[in-house]
């Protein structure tokens, strides 16, 4: 991996070489800025004017380039326009085909300038980035907040690439009039959702979104699978497309749905099992949780493994989560509370997760691993819901050679043959992509956080987070003894969890303790519904089951209007301590107090918690992605397995305290267990607060 500099190079059209940002001059600066800044304060106001009149020069140099740009490409469509209305009334063919040609060239001459600006955006963004950190300053902040909202700003005319859209709707406008000369009066103003089947309009669109941070539902509900990718826009073949294999990818997708439908499946009926066994039923906290205690190991081993192959750590998976699911079945037939805990072991050993993700990143194309991201989440969503929801059906009781079948064994006996099945459908279908071994090339990956180095909202807030004290991670992009090479060890992903964690600033561990948080309350809440519910209300497992599968149900709904609409209106940080407050009330109003506990209070305060965490767990990972080091976003220790850890833990955490709560009496478990998530939740509001000048 070379530094940004050598990119910018690569990167740059020969002919436009003088009109990109003069990066390397820029580093040099700052670096002499470090040695002035030691005179005191009149060396420090002389720095700031400096520095940001070199800045105002490079943004103008850059601006006037494009308005040039511009124009000349709007004299081109003018031109063009006229020869497509002397064809009215007499269709030529030829000439219709020359045209939409014609159109097509303009509009790769438009992607090339889309390029321009973001390789522009992205280096301006760390040259400020690289001077708050070496200087010490909070610059960025007062250059964005002065430049930006200024009626004659030159910064907006690039992050806001004013009058691309123009030029942009001319070309879709017109090349859909050309591929449709039946003679009808529709235009694609009348029929918005016709897709227009146009590679390079799809190419243009994606080129302004990634430019001004502009999301769809489907981007912002990727960004939960946290999957990284380069900041710098892709050039040439896609990314992963002799790698990808279509049923491959479905295969990946079937075994996350497979998963997750195997963690919740039992949930509704764990405590009556624990009873049967002989045991108390808060020992259902520990039944459920023996899956995430395995899976702590599961997610780094399996991780590591898929960077030799992604076949056979599915073909591990599978045999294991098989056995595990027949050992869960035959513990009550054998009265043994241990085989039904070995049996959750192991398929908590069976947690592919890591190798799902790890597929999507390396070998799913380009212009589709967003969509695959958020397939990924999706299927993970759904498989929560449909896992309690299927509980509720296996409401039978009968024996097959004095091998019982109820609604205990049955979600085991049923996870058993899935995944038999699922092995068989892997062994037939799945096609091993090849790795690539070279040591220089890093493997593209995808997020829905490939906006991390975009602005959010134009320029509504500073581009970059504050400097950090970690000199380990400079995105790659630290001088060496002078040289403009950075050291190899200082771009090598982290070989370790413990470097991992070295890498992380403090806002970013402030988003992983939210993350801790919020799946710390939302296992409590899950783990624990059964016992609370038929001691407080009665209710039995269909009505568990019901309950479960409706909040499961809420997670792709609330996700769509957030991602569609109100992140549109607010900062992500905004929705993120405002989502924390409202958990924290959902929490509150959790607790049984002096008056009795009502189905009403409990039903109401349960669904305000987990639709907040989940509202709070989607702005908390699009923030991750923007923010984490550029080392974490490739190999075995990446931002996605701290992030599963950190939530895995917190659910180890959460079904340890059910079980410990026990010992006090059913009567005193719900307060019990509410207590801890109370305090990390307010814990987080702080520490959110604290921060909150740094999550961008």
């Amino acid at each position: 991996m070379v530094e940004f500099g050598k990119k910018l190079k690569e990167r740059q059209i020969q002919e436009w070489k003088g009109f990109y940002i003069n990066y390397k001059q820029m580093k040099k600066k700052v670096k002499q800025y470090v040695n002035q800044l030691q005179a005191g304060a009149q060396g420090r106001r002389h720095v700031l004017k400096d520095f940001s009149r070199m800045l105002d020069n490079q943004i103008e140099k850059i601006v006037l380039f494009m308005l040039e740009q511009q124009g000349l490409l709007a004299s081109r469509l003018q031109q063009l326009n006229e020869e497509q209305e002397s064809l009215q009334g007499q269709p030529d063919i030829y000439k219709i085909t020359e045209l939409r040609e014609a159109y097509r060239t303009v509009g790769l001459d438009l992607l090339k300038l889309l390029y321009f600006l973001e390789i522009n955006a992205i280096g301006l963004r760390k040259i400020l980035k690289k001077f708050d950190k070496h200087c010490r300053y909070k610059f960025t902040d007062y250059y964005v907040e002065t430049r930006a909202n200024h009626p004659y700003s030159q910064l907006q005319q690039i992050f806001k690439h004013v009058g691309v859209g123009a030029v942009v709707g001319a070309i879709s406008r017109n090349l859909a009039e050309l591929q449709d000369r039946q003679g009808s009066y529709l235009s694609i103003y009348d029929q918005p959702p016709v897709p227009l089947q146009e590679p390079v309009v799809d190419s243009l669109q994606s080129a302004v979104n990634r430019l001004s941070n502009s999301t769809s539902f489907l981007d912002y509900l990727g960004q939960h699978a946290l999957i990284m990718q380069e900041e710098l826009p892709p050039v040439g073949e896609h990314a992963g497309d002799q790698r990808y294999h279509f049923m491959s990818l479905v295969l990946n997708l079937a075994n996350t749905f497979l998963y997750m439908v195997n963690t919740y499946i039992i949930v509704p009926t764990a405590d009556d099992y624990s009873m049967s066994l002989g045991a108390a039923a808060t020992v259902c906290g520990v039944v459920i949780g023996a899956m995430a205690v395995a899976q702590l190991f599961s997610s780094v081993y399996l991780s590591a493994w898929s960077n030799k192959s992604y076949f056979r750590p599915l073909v591990f998976s599978s045999i294991v989560l098989c056995v595990g699911n027949a050992m869960y079945a035959m513990a009550y037939d054998l009265n043994a509370l241990y085989i039904l805990l070995i049996g959750r072991l192991f398929c908590g050993l069976g947690s592919a997760r890591a190798v799902n993700r790890r597929y999507i990143s390396d070998c799913v194309p380009t212009k589709i691993q967003m969509q695959s991201s958020a397939a990924f989440v999706s299927a993970s969503a759904l498989g929560m819901a449909c896992g309690p929801a299927l509980a509720g059906l296996l409401q039978v009781n009968f024996k097959i050679y004095n091998i019982t079948f109820n609604q205990n064994t049955l979600p085991g006996w049923v996870m058993a043959v899935a995944w038999l099945v699922y092995l068989i459908w892997l062994w037939i279908s799945f096609k091993e992509p090849v790795l690539e071994y070279e040591v220089d090339q890093v493997p593209q990956e995808s997020s829905a956080g490939a906006d991390h180095d975009k602005l959010e909202k134009g320029l509504e807030q500073p581009l970059l987070p504050p400097p950090t004290e970690y000199e380990q991670e400079d995105d790659g992009d630290e001088e060496c003894d002078g040289s403009e090479e950075a050291s190899n060890e200082s771009r090598l992903p982290a070989n370790s969890l413990g470097s991992a964690y070295r890498l992380l600033t403090p806002s970013i561990k402030v988003q992983l303790l939210i993350y801790f948080m919020l799946k710390y309350a939302m296992e409590i809440l899950l783990s624990e519904s059964s016992v609370v519910t038929s001691y407080y209300f009665g209710w039995g497992t269909s009505t568990v089951s019901i309950f479960l599968a409706c909040l499961g149900l809420t997670v792709l709904p609330i996700n769509m209007v957030v991602g569609g609409y109100i992140k549109n209106f607010f900062e992500h940080r905004q929705i993120l301590l405002a989502s924390e407050i409202v958990v924290c009330i959902g929490i509150i109003f959790s607790f049984q107090f002096i008056i009795p506990y009502s189905t009403p209070q409990y039903v109401c305060s349960g669904l305000i918690m987990f639709v907040a965490a989940e509202v709070l767990e989607g702005v908390n990972l699009a923030l991750l992605t923007r923010v984490m080091p550029s080392r974490l976003n490739r190999g075995t220790y990446n931002a996605g397995l701290l992030s599963t850890e950190a939530g895995t833990i917190a659910r180890v955490i959460a079904d340890a305290t059910i079980t410990g709560a026990g010992y006090l009496g059913q009567s005193m478990l719900l307060n019990t267990t509410l207590a801890p998530s109370l305090v990390f939740c307010i814990t987080s509001i702080i520490a959110t607060c604290y921060t909150y000048n740094s999550l961008y």
